[in-house]
């Protein structure tokens, strides 16, 4: 079974796949932050390097659903492929910050991409305002975090509530950050894991 985690910059996904897997005993695939080699540079000077990062993040995912349709284990994921295709590269072309040539170029690939892979059964969504957003990234440090404008995380925010009101390839689950601190309440975590046991009891 695979089980995913969407949520925008901040929203605390790599924390609760942490919680999760540990709880449950599944297998955690996280977003590559730390081996991303585009990461800084492309906080530094976003136009000259969206690109890269947006296909980086695409082959990264891609080979994630792969390695988890061959498996046998029950995988959660932090973050997902379509994130990457309909909020993150969509949003940086509006924003003047990839070119169309690149955009084109690059949803031409995730749309081949896509009739190779199958959603998630379960996908948890993490909602988070982006007064809670900017707190959290705070609050973690990650120095190439620090020049994310605050017009960029409204955007992505904005977005976010477009895909989820519309999403439609599986179970959907919600969870609102702004009134459940799961990643230093215990009883906050238990929560969400009584409302993944309702949604795991329909998939069976």
């Amino acid at each position: 079974m695979h089980i995913a985690i969407a949520g925008n910059i901040g929203s605390g996904k790599t924390t609760l796949t942490t919680l999760l897997s540990k709880h449950y005993g599944w297998d955690a695939h996280y977003e590559e932050v730390d081996q991303n080699p585009y990461l800084d540079d492309f906080y530094g000077d976003m136009m000259r390097w969206s690109f890269n990062l947006q296909i980086f993040f695409l082959h990264s995912r891609f080979r994630q659903i792969h390695d988890i349709r061959k498996g046998d284990k029950t995988v959660i994921q932090d973050r997902t492929i379509y994130e990457d295709s309909t909020i993150f590269a969509p949003n940086l072309h509006d924003m003047g910050l990839m070119s169309s040539r690149d955009f084109d170029a690059y949803m031409r690939l995730f749309d081949l991409m896509e009739e190779f892979i199958n959603p998630p059964d379960l996908l948890i969504y993490l909602d988070a305002s982006v007064p809670t957003l900017v707190e959290q990234i705070q609050k973690r440090g990650r120095p190439y975090e620090n020049s994310i404008r605050l017009d960029y995380l409204k955007r992505l925010n904005n977005r976010y509530q477009d895909w989820v009101k519309g999403y439609d390839k599986g179970q959907l689950l919600i969870i609102d950050v702004d009134n459940n601190n799961f990643a230093e309440n215990a009883e906050d975590l238990g929560k969400i894991i009584s409302k993944i046991d309702g949604e795991l009891n329909g998939l069976f």
